[in-house]
């Protein structure tokens, strides 16, 4: 038994421009791309092309079937709920067509007439398995590029029923990624019938020319983010990471003076409202980190304040002494109440907790989110070529790790980054946990 859910708000309907008009239409009986068996939508972000998808995919499988089931699935459930579960029930309230929303178990679904749309996440190989035994008739992939390829597989082979159609949409990836490979390369389009439409962020007629260019800042010009999210194109990384930051450290860089600037009328400019501390456990060949990241009100700046480095093999009683210090020392100037740990060391973390418990040190010590590595990136490269991102000059392991940061060679188009036990990317992940949790609020990155 489903609760009784608050009814969602009406979608408010705006002009389609006429790349979203083909993709709302694409399928009907009588138009030369309705033979095909597959759309993809490529291109920018904030292009409007998931919304085109949810109304044609919607109207398309309502049109054409009864009685059937369909496939949702984003890279997460929490990632589908987002963008596309919630502004379908919108629009489906706008429409006036009765719905019932099972939001949570094994069947998450929603039943729209006599159909039903079952909800899955797509982020493991694992996750495949869902799907057996289900007889489809289409399937909406929403961020595809970012599902691993056996789900795509598995759920092109689920749609079995006469009819059946795939809808696809992504943000670029690089060039060899097997979404362009198997389905918009020319032969791949034609052998496979697929129909493929590029979409720019002119294409989203709601966006106005402001918010064009403030999304057209938020990346360094020529970086393979800016390349992906805003010319939509298929790109491999190369290089550093962080490339602008590493032609203008200085411009990052702070010491406490920055902290105590004031304004005309005494009030701090730079006030950090809270932080929080990010922690990677150390092994073999790396290093145990602590960042302690800060916040200015609005998110407006975001502060790297201090850091713990070591090497060196310790024992865990040091760990935890050493991680109360860290602690004691944030809470006397910033209020710190969270510490994200890298939650592949659950028996470390424990060990933090009881050593916190038993120095009277309150903190809530989570498990890191651990997201995908390029969503990170891309996160602080959009910080860093807004310059909202600041780093105290004495966190020189941090300035270090960010400016020396590379992309894996032996992995070209793979979007990895080089661990190779020489390049310190355990100051990359402590300060990666330290933001995670907030990562939306402070920048919001939408397909």
């Amino acid at each position: 038994m489903s609760k009784k859910q608050k009814k969602p708000a009406k979608f408010k309907f705006s002009h389609f421009s006429d790349q979203q008009k083909r993709l709302i239409h694409w399928w009907r009986p009588g138009l030369a791309t309705a033979c095909n068996d597959f759309v993809v939508a490529d291109g920018a972000i904030r292009s409007g092309k998931t919304i085109a998808m949810i109304i044609g995919f919607l109207t398309w499988s309502q049109e054409v079937f009864s009685g059937e089931s369909f496939i949702l699935a984003g890279k997460t459930m929490g990632a589908l709920k987002k963008n596309v579960v919630r502004p379908m029930l919108q629009i489906l309230e706008s429409w006036g067509w009765p719905y019932t929303y099972v939001r949570s178990g094994t069947d998450a679904r929603i039943e729209v007439g006599d159909n039903t749309y079952y909800l899955y996440g797509a982020n493991t190989e694992a996750a495949q398995d869902a799907l057996q035994g289900l007889t489809a008739a289409g399937a909406y992939l929403d961020e595809a590029a970012l599902f691993p390829q056996s789900f795509v597989d598995q759920a092109i082979g689920r749609c079995s029923v006469a009819g059946a159609k795939i809808w696809m949409n992504c943000n670029p990836e690089g060039p060899h990624h097997y979404i362009r490979e198997e389905f918009l390369l020319p032969e791949k389009k034609k052998e496979k019938r697929v129909y493929h439409l590029h979409f720019m962020m002119r294409d989203n007629l709601s966006l106005s020319k402001n918010t064009i260019q403030r999304y057209e800042r938020a990346w360094p010009h020529g970086s393979v983010f800016y390349k992906r999210f805003i010319l939509g194109q298929w790109c491999a990384t190369d290089g550093l990471i962080y490339q602008q930051f590493a032609d203008q450290v200085e411009d990052y860089l702070i010491d406490k003076k920055w902290l105590e600037e004031r304004d005309e009328i005494g009030h701090l400019k730079h006030e950090i409202i809270y932080a929080t501390i990010g922690v990677d456990f150390g092994g073999t060949k790396s290093a145990h980190s602590f960042t302690l990241t800060g916040f200015t009100r609005g998110y407006k700046q975001v502060v790297v304040l201090d850091e713990y480095y070591c090497k060196k093999r310790l024992n865990p009683k040091q760990l935890q002494d050493d991680f109360v210090d860290f602690v004691r020392r944030a809470r006397l100037k910033y209020k710190v109440y969270e510490a994200y740990c890298d939650s592949a060391e659950q028996t470390l973390i424990s060990g933090l907790e009881m050593a916190c418990a038993q120095a009277h040190v309150s903190i809530d010590i989570k498990n890191a989110i651990k997201g995908p590595i390029n969503d990170r990136i891309a996160f602080y490269n959009s910080l860093i070529a807004q310059h909202r991102w600041k780093i105290m000059k004495h966190c020189t392991h941090i300035i270090e790790a960010f400016e020396q940061a590379v992309y894996d060679e032996k992995k070209k188009n793979m979007d990895v980054r080089l661990d190779d036990g020489l390049m310190n990317v355990d100051s990359l992940d402590s300060t990666e946990y330290s933001t995670e949790s907030v990562q939306d609020d402070i920048l919001y990155i939408a397909a």
